[in-house]
């Protein structure tokens, strides 16, 4: 199965995919959506409980967003959906629908950790 890497050039952020590069939005935009440049891992009371044996000795690390979106890889689904998301901002929000997918990869991606 063929996974798609993200890249960025030229300030923007782009998923590679069969028909060459497919354009996300700006990187500020993206890092903006995300919450800033940088993330902090941390767990709940209730997730700690809820998982008693579950390793979190990596609380209070800090993750580089930027360096996360970089090891981001893509199913050819996940890039088929990308693709057909517009690129256009509506009026009342601050990135487009195709932004707001891939932010909310991403930002499992950081919760979770890159599968």
């Amino acid at each position: 199965m063929d996974r798609y890497e993200t890249f960025v050039e030229d300030g923007t952020v782009y998923v590679g995919s069969d028909d060459g590069p497919l354009e996300v939005a700006p990187l500020d935009d993206i890092v903006t959506a995300a919450g800033g440049p940088a993330w902090t891992i941390t767990y709940s009371e209730a997730e700690k409980e809820r998982y008693a044996g579950m390793d979190t000795s990596d609380e209070g690390l800090v993750v580089d967003v930027v360096d996360m979106l970089h090891a981001m890889t893509h199913s050819q689904r996940f890039v088929d959906t990308l693709a057909a998301h517009p690129t256009a901002v509506p009026a009342d929000d601050t990135i487009s629908p195709r932004a707001g997918l891939f932010v909310g990869k991403l930002l499992e991606n950081l919760e979770h950790g890159v599968a």
